[in-house]
């Protein structure tokens, strides 16, 4: 199977606050840490896979490229890193998204996605019974300026930007497949799920 050419980014600039520590080191499926997972993972489907981080000495040794936010190193939140990645690939019209947390969702959620022509929307979000999932999905370009004037507003809702956009949601009846490692029960739980 040919890999996808559009980018894949793996969102992993959040605090990790209820977790304790940062969950995109935490060993995950074989890896040494959840982000290596995702990364491997997501190399056998994408030909470009990089990182959004406020850190990039973090990622090191991680073999995947690190777009740094050095924009707003005091917000955490993804709009900056939306920011910065329409900087760094600011030769392509759309990327593909995924926060570092959701290691269940799968190739074929993936492709259900990425079938969806992005020239007729200017995002395209996964949805299941408990509602949207903003970092699960492909944003454009289109986006980039209403994602600058929410941040000089302050605002940095996803959800808010969503609901003005023109957006395709894809829709899947597997909740499990995008639940969050927030807390370290979430994190035993998707362990299991993964060794079943």
């Amino acid at each position: 199977m040919s890999l996808y050419t559009m980018p894949c980014v793996i969102f992993a600039g959040g605090k990790s606050s209820r977790m304790g520590k940062d969950k995109a080191f935490l060993p995950f499926g074989g890896c040494d840490s959840l982000i290596q997972f995702q990364v491997q993972r997501l190399k056998k489907i994408f030909a470009n896979v990089y990182i959004s981080a406020k850190d990039k000495t973090k990622f090191s040794g991680i073999d995947a490229l690190v777009i740094e936010d050095i924009l707003h190193p005091e917000i955490s939140a993804p709009t900056t890193g939306f920011i910065n990645i329409f900087k760094q690939l600011k030769t392509k019209d759309s990327f593909f998204i995924l926060s570092v947390d959701t290691p269940l969702v799968d190739e074929k959620t993936i492709s259900k996605l990425l079938e969806v022509s992005t020239s007729e929307y200017e995002a395209i979000i996964l949805r299941t019974h408990s509602g949207i999932h903003p970092l699960c999905g492909i944003y454009t370009r289109a986006l980039e300026e209403p994602i600058k004037m929410m941040m000089q507003k302050g605002d940095h809702k996803l959800r808010k930007l969503l609901a003005s956009a023109n957006v395709y949601y894809v829709d899947i009846n597997e909740e499990n497949l995008l639940s969050n490692l927030n807390t370290p029960q979430e994190y035993e739980k998707a362990v299991q799920n993964l060794e079943k």
